[in-house]
């Protein structure tokens, strides 16, 4: 349960919590910067590998860890496919993650290399035009069958056209694929400019040809794909339960990669369709490991014997992981949200200070940035040469004081009714066309009321969403807060069908093709592309192609750096909050890592004391 609880693309990189906001492996996303020279076993975007050829495991991982028992994963919401690369359905990501393999597998303790798993070699040429995998002859499928270059390319031609968005997008820019021999695939990367690209490949999980039905890929199902990885599925009962069994005849066992990691024989994902049955489930004890988000539960949730008797452990972890913006998220597909000066209003609505005062313990720092507490923040920091240059050909599209590095988001007095605040929006409303009549804010052309819906999938996001309505009343604007149910909620998200949500965008150490799916204007209206905002902007599209074409770290900073100027200035969101820590409860029979990683913690380096009995079903 480890790897992405705020996630990076949808919402179904869960299951394994992302922890400082890496990105899923199946969709992660990496500094586009230059590629390691004259190493063949793994790609660096920085620099080279931290690891040399024939290390013998991962830094943080355990050789020595125990193997063995049950470890239970509860997870809020529920599923009707097991295939969470594909458009349709709401699926975990069990199977990528524990059932199938790729062709590379990323470090939690580099900011994004990636070492050869069912690739045994890798060659990627400086300009980065194209790219070579030699598969390791001893990688099989769990029926005994060999992974081939024919597997590799039968996953690229089924993602690039039944994938999410994200793949689609990427993998289109690969000019040529090819297999010169069943172990061997060659991929031709066009004018290398999108650097990450390589990486994007390596991290494909990878299908079985002869097992997988091309003409239904992209349909929900709840059978398995087969696969390379060291768990099968054992059981499933929809939207309730999915059950992994660890094989016995895994062919990388003993793989640097792998060795210390995946320990527990039995790895089970229950459901839960409320938060509140969830925790509760947890101080029950009916499973092992929650990510908590919450500063009122963490603060006085668990007070209970389990934890003052030891029986559940509470972690505060610390990753160098940037950390992302948590915003009410405007769809500017909506024509109340279109004009600008609307957006920057009722951002300054929100009340801070009242809020983590009074809702959350005063633990949440104020997000003004979406790279947050790393050096590819703008917030605070003036605009350089670098960044000039890439904006000269977008002149007003940062605004002055965020280009200089003296804006801040709004701040209140405290009091819940900071007058002055309402003063000020109230002036940006009226500049864009409304006028408060009657108690009402209304447009002052035809006078339709100012009133819009926040949608929200739990109790918490629903308890603030009802905060700030309450804000927003004093000026007039109707706000309703509907809270659905979580299937409905990422149908109605992946077809952009609400006014406001709020939203994590998780941040990593190396940004890169996952802003692509977030921000290009192309997938402004793409079904299940993560643009929620609809953000439409030249500046931007530009802003992202020099990201990915990046080659020196400075160039690299300074495109992140601009991103976030131009983000911020288009007040896409209502910033919200982020925690400067990761708070984690588990059972004491659950052992971590005595060596933690610098980026990530990943359910995979999880263990069960064995000693220790599972929890009863």
């Amino acid at each position: 349960m480890l790897r992405n609880l705020v996630a990076s693309a949808r919402r179904r990189c869960v299951l394994g919590l992302v922890l400082g906001g890496a990105a899923c492996l199946g969709l992660f996303a990496g500094a586009p910067q230059a590629a390691a020279q004259g190493s063949d076993h793994a790609i660096a975007m920085h620099g080279e590998p931290a690891l040399p050829k024939g290390f013998t495991h991962l830094p943080y991982a355990d050789p020595a860890a125990p193997k063995g028992g049950r470890i239970i994963f509860g997870q809020q919401g529920t599923f009707d496919s097991l295939n969470p690369l594909v458009v349709l359905g709401v699926a975990p990501d069990a199977v990528p993650r524990y059932v199938q393999q790729s062709l590379l597998f990323r470090s939690a303790d580099e900011p994004f290399t990636a070492y050869g798993l069912l690739a045994s070699r890798v060659e990627l040429n400086p300009e980065r035009t194209r790219l070579v995998f030699e598969i390791d002859p001893r990688a099989r499928f769990s029926d005994g069958q060999p992974v081939t270059s024919a597997d590799v390319i039968f996953t690229y031609e089924m993602l690039k056209t039944k994938g999410k968005p994200f793949h689609r997008s990427s993998l289109a820019r690969i000019t040529k694929a090819e297999a010169p021999s069943p172990g061997t695939v060659v991929f031709e990367l066009g004018d290398g400019s999108n650097r990450e690209l390589p990486l994007v490949i390596g991290a494909m999980p990878i299908f079985a040809k002869h097992a997988t039905d091309a003409e239904k890929f992209g349909d929900t199902s709840f059978k398995p794909a087969l696969g390379s990885g060291p768990y099968r599925v054992e059981e499933v009962k929809p939207g309730e339960m999915l059950v992994l069994k660890r094989r016995n005849d895994f062919w990388a066992e003993d793989h640097p990669l792998t060795r210390g990691l995946f320990n527990a024989d039995e790895i089970r994902y229950d459901f839960y369709r409320d938060s509140n049955a969830l925790f509760e489930a947890f101080k029950a004890g009916l499973y092992d490991v929650r990510v908590e988000s919450d500063p009122t539960r963490w603060m006085t949730g668990y007070d209970v014997p389990a934890v003052r008797d030891g029986r559940i452990v509470r972690d505060t972890l610390r990753f160098q992981t940037p950390k992302g913006m948590t915003g009410f998220v405007f769809n500017t597909r909506r024509p109340i949200f279109a004009d600008i000066r609307v957006r920057e209003a009722l951002a300054m609505l929100f009340d801070f200070e009242w809020a983590n005062r009074n809702l959350f313990y005063g633990v949440y720092r104020r997000a003004g940035s979406f790279f947050a507490d790393s050096e590819l923040s703008a917030l605070g920091v003036p605009a350089n040469e670098r960044e000039k240059a890439l904006l000269a050909a977008f002149p007003g599209a940062v605004r002055d004081d965020i280009l200089a590095g003296t804006w801040t988001p709004s701040a209140t007095d405290g009091s819940g009714r900071d007058r002055e605040q309402a003063r000020r929006a109230l002036d940006l409303l009226e500049a864009a066309g409304y006028e408060l009549r009657d108690g009402q804010l209304r447009k002052g052309s035809d006078g339709t009321p100012f009133a819009f819906e926040i949608t929200v999938t739990n109790r918490p996001q629903e308890r603030l969403a009802l905060n700030y309505a309450a804000s927003l009343s004093r000026l007039g604007i109707g706000v309703s807060v509907r809270l659905i149910d979580d299937v409905q909620y990422w149908r109605r998200l992946s077809a952009f069908d609400f006014d406001m949500i709020q939203w994590t965008w998780a941040a990593s150490a190396s940004p890169g093709n996952e802003q692509v799916g977030r921000w290009q204007s192309t997938n402004a209206d793409r079904k299940g592309a993560l643009n929620y905002a609809g953000v439409r902007s030249p500046a931007v599209d530009a802003t992202l192609k020099t990201l990915l074409a990046a080659e020196s770290r400075e160039d690299f900073v300074a495109s992140v750096r601009t991103l976030d100027r131009l983000l911020l200035s288009g007040f896409y969101a209502v910033p919200l909050y982020y925690l400067p820590e990761t708070w984690m409860a588990r059972s004491r029979e659950v052992v971590l890592p005595q060596r933690r990683p610098a980026y990530f913690l990943s359910n995979e380096v999880l263990a069960r004391a064995p000693s220790a009995p599972a929890p009863a079903n």
